[in-house]
């Protein structure tokens, strides 16, 4: 049986008396059109918490992750899911991570770099979807290599086809699949970093809130729930958080 809420709590997550979610399709592995929608894990989740909090659910819609970041930092959406990152703490409240997603690097099949160490070189370029959480990344910890911000995941790829960059930065999976349908294309071997996905909502909406989605993405996580879903929607390569402690 689901708990019951406060109606404090519930006003906090749904003021308008909608919880308006933010849904990212910039990110394939949490959600992608389908037919005249949106389906995925991150849809889902959506989905149960509104039932669980006895309001209608609203999936607002957008395709890279810095719009969902703004989005509910401004309060136009109250929740969203998003990668972990420092850069992002800005006035939101993140849960623990409910998936784990590796990120790669892709490059031309004829081109001299062979792994992940020799990359940050002067004179590499490297594209990235801008305010991805693989530019945050990357901004961090590449010291020589040139970072080549693009609007969107799909530029990212075009620009190394193009022969724009001589570097790709991206979900491995995403990558792994352009590599094998493209023989121009070839994987480095391993990640340059584990992304972590978490449910998150405006800081302004309170400490009961806040605790009240860090319980739910765990229950979700404890009951099979995140794993059904990555299964339900064919989803691989993805994996399913440790669950967190809650002392």
């Amino acid at each position: 049986m689901s708990p019951t809420f406060s109606p404090a709590a519930v006003r906090a997550f749904a003021p308008t008396g909608v919880l308006r979610a933010c849904i990212n399709l910039g990110n394939p592995i949490l959600a992608r059109r389908e037919g005249e929608g949106v389906a995925g894990v991150s849809v889902d989740l959506a989905h149960e918490l509104a039932q669980r909090l006895r309001v209608p659910c609203e999936l607002r819609i957008v395709e890279k992750a810095a719009q969902s970041v703004e989005a509910v930092r401004t309060e136009r959406a109250d929740m969203g899911f998003f990668a972990i990152d420092p850069a992002r703490s800005e006035g939101l409240c993140f849960t623990a991570p409910y998936v784990l997603i590796e990120g790669s690097y892709l490059v031309l099949q004829d081109g001299p770099l062979r792994e992940n160490a020799q990359v940050d070189r002067s004179g590499v370029r490297v594209s990235v979807a801008s305010g991805s959480a693989y530019d945050l990344f990357l901004t961090r910890n590449l010291q020589a290599a040139s970072i080549v911000r693009v609007p969107h995941a799909r530029d990212v790829l075009a620009a190394l086809a193009a022969g724009q960059v001589d570097v790709a930065a991206g979900i491995r999976q995403v990558l792994e699949g352009a590599a094998c349908t493209d023989a121009r294309l070839r994987m480095l071997p391993g990640r340059f970093m584990v992304i972590e996905q978490a449910m998150g909502l405006p800081a302004s909406r309170g400490s009961e809130a806040a605790q009240i989605l860090v319980r739910f993405i765990e229950a979700m996580k404890a009951s099979g729930f995140v794993a059904e879903a990555l299964a339900r929607h064919h989803i691989e390569g993805a994996s399913v958080a440790p669950l967190a402690s809650m002392n």
